[in-house]
């Protein structure tokens, strides 16, 4: 599963990489992906929107069992 969710994390990286962050997978656990935003992703204001609307969402769609991704 781990793996599974690092790929598609490298799919979103250079999206990430253009604004100046990237995004560090930090466990998978219970239907949870636990990430951190670091770089400019980790401050900016829309970092919950990207992580919601963007990353969990792209998640989701290849992998349907995880519930919700986390920012730590």
């Amino acid at each position: 599963m781990h793996e599974q969710v690092e790929a598609i994390l490298e799919k979103l990286r250079p999206m990430l990489m253009m604004d100046g962050g990237n995004i560090e997978l930090v466990d998978v656990k219970d239907g949870e992906v636990f990430v951190h935003l670091v770089g400019a992703c980790g401050m900016c204001p829309s970092s919950t929107m990207t992580l919601k609307m963007g990353v969990e969402r792209a998640i989701k769609e290849e992998m349907p069992d995880i519930k919700r991704v986390v920012q730590v």
